[in-house]
């Protein structure tokens, strides 16, 4: 019998009214939490669950600190390993990159060995790569650990939400995200205080050093507490299911399209042969993938259902755009307090707390009225208007902004960021086919940390260029502008080192003004993603639990009736 990721739209439409309860847009007024959803009525978290929950929500911290902490320590890494400026670069790509390209695979991996066993193995993986990048006497083991930690992060962040979706009704789950997106928040704003203090302080190897109580803590309470029904199978039975030939082509092509993105205009130009070659290459090869595996297998890691809505298919581009957008100011905002304003790494990290700490509230609030509701497409509308709002302030920033100036201007940004992280995941899921859930919350990680891979990357080209140009305006600067534009991180020293006079203040002018034309772009992707979102349709919150995973001593609380399951 083929797998049911195989199965046809029309096949999958017949399975009956009971199983695609939630399937259509909302006629009426959704039902009431109290009223019709049984799920979420007999929905009873044990306090081991409860356990087993946090600890996924506190792996998900160690994840957003160890991706963020390393890059106000970056300097300091290269001083004392040797590191040149395209190794540095490297130090903080490879992490995000393998950690984009994996997710797909542990989520298809997932469903055939089971959540556990594939938690166990990015855990693994992370662990490793920790000791090679805390153990390591030069920059080739610090990306080897790096690219290693990558792997098992983009796993354990994948497997986490994946869970919650076994483990919580649809209509609840706003609250359980609403955490998740609380301790993404909370690591990637402390991440870069924690790393520029033990650089600066103790050793930059503390960075690595600081996952071990988590990982040994966490591996430990998963042991314990998360009791998830085993897939009853052999283990060739298993093999036997994996898309060996989808799973290389999809890592392949992806890695192959987004090298050139982030080493376009850094370490080589955009119009080389190097950056065009594998972009092309990588483009063409995705789509090769995609033909392959809606096509010629039975068990794709990435089901055409998945796309089998127009929600589905805007709502994975407006994930996109969200995680361009956070990535492209997580990552350069700190190069204006630090170039600009001339902030320390850790000053720096504390003034990103106005956008940083308000995207926690924002999206436990959003969560909470969504699940209280049963509607979300407002939270996705709001999130992009004050999103939008946000970047537009942003350009404002100058050299002259004052402190209450730039807090006031970085809160909507926040906000609305907030706002979508739970809205965009609601999207997605309620409009997702039965069955289909784990691989359609992994692709909703795959493409926001695709967005971030690509928002850092079109950063780097605005500023690259608009700096060129800047800097070609003062003559001190025409003999050496090509060079000083090509590494934003890099000026941040040259400016430290500089005495007060009209070249630094020339050069921090130019900085700013390149950094507008930044968020200006950023402001028009986002503005984009918001009208588009107008076009989506309202899915109501009441798609069954489809899993086999559930908790062992819950499933029969948790049980659908009779036909409603797959």
């Amino acid at each position: 019998m083929a797998d049911q990721s195989a199965l046809s739209l029309e096949e999958l439409s017949d399975r009956g009214t009971k199983e695609t309860l939630g399937r259509g847009p909302i006629k009426s007024s959704p039902p009431s939490l109290n009223d019709n959803d049984f799920e979420a009525k007999e929905f009873h978290p044990t306090a081991g669950t409860w356990l087993a929950f946090l600890t996924l929500a506190v792996l998900t911290l160690m994840v957003a600190l160890d991706g963020t902490s390393i890059s106000v320590a970056l300097p300091i890494i290269a001083e004392r390993l040797k590191g040149t400026v395209i190794k540095v670069f490297w130090s903080g790509t490879s992490f995000l990159l393998c950690s984009t390209v994996f997710q797909p695979n542990f989520a298809s991996f997932s469903n055939i060995f089971g959540r556990k066993p594939v938690l166990f193995v990015a855990i693994a993986f992370f662990f490793v790569g920790t000791l090679v990048a805390g153990l390591s006497k030069n920059f080739t083991n610090m990306l080897v650990g790096r690219s290693i930690q990558g792997i098992g992060g983009g796993g354990i962040i994948s497997i986490t939400e994946i869970i919650i979706t076994d483990l919580v009704p649809l209509r609840l789950r706003g609250n359980y995200f609403g955490i998740l997106s609380a301790m993404w928040s909370i690591g990637s704003v402390t991440g870069p205080i924690l790393g520029g203090g033990f650089a600066q302080n103790v050793t930059w190897r503390w960075i690595f050093y600081i996952n071990f109580p988590f990982i040994g803590v966490g591996t430990l309470f998963i042991i314990v507490f998360l009791k998830l029904n085993f897939i009853p199978a052999s283990l060739m039975s298993k093999l036997r299911r994996i898309d060996y030939i989808g799973s290389v082509l999809f890592v392949a092509c992806t890695t192959s399209f987004l090298i050139p993105v982030t080493w376009g205009g850094v370490m080589y130009e955009w119009d080389s042969w190097r950056t065009l070659v594998p972009l092309i290459v990588g483009f063409l090869g995705i789509i090769v993938t995609m033909i392959y595996e809606f096509k010629f297998t039975d068990n794709p890691i990435i089901p055409v259902t998945v796309f089998a809505t127009r929600t589905a298919i805007i709502s994975y581009i407006e994930t996109a755009v969200h995680g361009l957008a956070l990535w492209c100011n997580v990552y350069y905002m700190p190069l204006y307090f630090e170039t600009v304003k001339e902030y320390s790494p850790i000053m720096s990290g504390v003034a990103l707390f106005p956008l940083s700490f308000t995207v926690a509230p924002a999206g436990a609030v959003a969560g909470f009225l969504v699940t209280k509701t049963g509607r979300w497409r407002w939270a996705v509308w709001s999130g992009f208007f004050l999103s939008t709002l946000g970047q537009g302030l942003f350009t404002i920033l100058d050299i002259d902004t004052s402190t209450a100036a730039w807090i006031f201007l970085t809160l909507p940004a926040g906000i609305g960021m907030g706002l979508l992280f739970p809205a965009l995941g609601f999207a997605i899921q309620a409009s997702a086919r039965p069955g289909h859930m784990a691989i359609a919350v992994a692709m909703f990680s795959f493409f926001r940390a695709f967005g971030q891979s690509i928002g850092v990357a079109i950063g780097g080209v605005i500023f690259q260029n608009q700096m060129r140009k800047n800097l070609l305006k003062y003559s001190e600067f025409v003999s050496s502008a090509l060079e000083m534009s090509k590494d934003a991180a890099g000026l941040v020293q040259v400016v430290r080192a500089m005495e007060d006079g009209p070249q630094k203040l020339h050069l921090k002018e130019a900085y700013t003004d390149s950094l507008r034309i930044v968020w200006a772009v950023a402001c028009a992707i986002i503005g984009l993603a918001g009208l588009l979102s107008l076009l989506t349709e309202s899915y109501p919150l009441t798609l069954q639990l489809d899993s086999d995973q559930t908790v062992r001593e819950k499933k029969s609380a948790l049980q659908p009736e009779d036909g409603l399951k797959a």
